[in-house]
């Protein structure tokens, strides 16, 4: 073996239809790839957002660092729309606009510690929900 095998982590794969969707806090469907645990709670949240067309989503802010890609769809953030091929960098922390959709459409994503803030991403509760779960939120439920 060499030192790297021994000291490191080796890459973990995942395919896109080994995961189950899952019901979001907004009610969007998420297939998560990644996302912390107790026993792994640096690791990111990561996989496909699904929007569906009229979909949306209020201002909100957070403490953790995020990338976005749009695969489908057009989605407003703000007064500007988003077409497919388009990233988003959202540093720690950051707010994110009110967002509208009325095509519906997908977005990878990756969130993650933020590297100044220590803040983590969340996934208990507020991404693995049933559909009766989710609910309206209040301005202090948009805090994280």
């Amino acid at each position: 073996m060499t030192d790297e095998t021994t000291t490191h982590y080796a890459p973990e794969f995942k395919h896109v239809s080994e995961m189950e969707w899952e019901m979001g806090r907004f009610k969007n469907k998420t297939k998560f790839l990644f996302h912390p645990t107790p026993e792994r709670p640096t690791e990111p949240n990561a996989g496909i957002l699904n929007y569906e067309p009229g979909a949306s989503f209020p201002f909100h802010k957070h403490d953790f660092a995020q990338v976005w890609y749009i695969l489908e769809g057009e989605f407003q953030f703000g007064d500007k729309v988003y077409k497919p091929g388009t990233f988003a960098f959202m540093p720690d922390p950051h707010f994110e606009y009110e967002m509208k959709t009325e095509t519906g459409g997908k977005i990878i994503f990756l969130q993650y510690p933020g590297p100044t803030t220590g803040g983590r991403p969340v996934y208990a509760g507020r991404m693995n929900l049933k559909a009766d779960e989710v609910k309206a939120y209040e301005p202090a439920d948009l805090d994280h």
